[in-house]
């Protein structure tokens, strides 16, 4: 089936309809992944991602960012990328739960 681009009732309604079956498809997806999720949690095999750095490195990196130590040298030095150094130096998010073993 190609569509050429006209404006034909019939092309708009065969598109309308495979979008709608698209959409409907991606919701029941989603749906069955919040209920795996759901379920895995609450057997307690879903824990979600592990925290890269704890609080205090948080805070000893943040400390060395702000006396002007470049970014690319305090990644290597805690082992992260430079992404994860700027999401971690920025106000909003330097603060989080490490859990037990986890960090570097």
């Amino acid at each position: 089936m190609t569509f050429t681009g006209d404006n034909s009732p019939m092309s708009q309604l065969l598109l309308s309809l495979m979008g709608a079956f698209a959409e409907f498809k991606r919701t029941l997806i989603r749906e069955r992944q919040k209920e795996g999720i759901a379920l895995a949690k609450s057997r307690g095999v879903y824990r979600g991602r592990i925290k890269t750095l704890c609080n205090d490195q948080i805070i000893n990196l943040r400390q060395k960012a702000e006396a002007g130590e470049p970014k690319a040298m305090l990644a290597r030095e805690f082992g992260i990328s430079r992404d994860t150094l700027y999401g971690t130096s920025s106000p909003g998010n330097w603060i989080r739960a490490c859990e037990s073993g986890s960090g570097l």
